[in-house]
């Protein structure tokens, strides 16, 4: 009886409509991220040529016949250049501490924003929300320039400094790593406390009450109920800061300077001063493979999570 219901109450085209649902997600991957990616992939397994494009395609789609040689001499010779030559190596060491350092500051600032957050007034909440998205609001460009003016030699924080007599010459802040890291903190601080602020915001705070009169220390509570709790947003905003991060080139390019190496900037190098479209394509391929790690424990993570839940 409660199948004939069910077909009774079925609405019609219910099928199809369920499945164009799930097809769009599917196709905007396809279209914005397969595609993107086998075109990369190609130009990587190209040979550069003086030529516009300037690379030697390895297929050529208008001649189907020759795909099958085309195959057969493949080589994956931009590759081995990227394992042999220890620049590409130090970029990405460099960029993946970098990312690391800063997304791990982003976390000891943005942990107890959100947790503010989410135990201020309800009243607050909304204002208190908006003015963590404002600077968002402006080009993510000229907030990068402001920084230059913050750091540089005659900058405020180096006229504060002597202002107040703590040091006696200005100090070199801009075209460090330093920068760098302040410049990526301030950039996506928001990604790491918007997560964070979902996960406690939707936490029960009658589990705190419970545990306190269980006799449970509040900080101890803290760190048995609230850490917990709130890991799913950590563990977003940390793929959040440091997947963009480690990509990264704005930053560095305007605060970090000629000293600062990052795959970024190597990677901008290949395509527009040395025109050698294989190889920074090969580049960009290892990152995208280098990135897929941490998406893949997030995403175990997340389903351990929804198991144990």
């Amino acid at each position: 009886m409660a199948d004939a219901t069910d077909r009774t109450h079925r609405v019609p085209g219910e099928g199809r409509f369920r499945w164009l649902v799930i097809a769009v997600p599917y196709l905007w991957l396809a279209l914005f991220f397969l595609v993107p990616f086998a075109i990369v992939l190609r130009i990587s397994l190209s040979e550069v040529a003086i030529a516009q494009p300037p690379y030697a395609p390895v297929f050529d789609w208008s001649r189907p016949a020759e795909l099958l040689d085309a195959v057969r001499q493949l080589s994956l010779e931009n590759y081995a250049w990227l394992a042999g030559d220890p620049l590409y190596l130090d970029a990405y060491l460099s960029s993946l501490w970098i990312a690391a350092v800063s997304t791990a500051i982003a976390l000891l600032i943005g942990f107890p924003f959100a947790y503010g957050l989410s135990r201020a007034p309800t009243k607050w909440r909304g204002l208190l929300l908006m003015l963590t998205i404002l600077p968002f609001w402006t080009s993510f460009l000229i907030r990068v320039y402001a920084w230059i003016g913050i750091l540089k030699g005659d900058g405020l924080v180096n006229q504060l400094l002597l202002g107040l007599g703590l040091i006696d010459a200005p100090l070199q802040l801009l075209n460090t790593e330093f920068s760098v890291h302040v410049g990526i903190v301030y950039c996506y601080l928001p990604f790491m406390v918007l997560p964070i602020y979902a996960s406690l915001e939707r936490m029960d705070e009658r589990l705190l009450e419970a545990a306190g009169d269980l006799g449970c220390p509040p900080f101890k509570a803290f760190w048995s109920i609230t850490v917990p709790l709130a890991m799913p947003g950590v563990l977003a905003g940390v793929l959040l800061v440091f997947i963009p991060a480690v990509g990264e080139f704005v930053i560095p390019d305007l605060l970090g300077g000629s000293g600062t190496l990052m795959i970024g900037k190597t990677l901008w190098s290949e395509f527009f001063s040395n025109r050698d479209w294989p190889v920074s394509s090969a580049v960009a391929i290892l990152l995208l493979l280098l990135l897929v790690a941490p998406i893949a424990l997030f995403q175990r993570a997340q389903a351990r999570a929804a198991g144990n839940a």
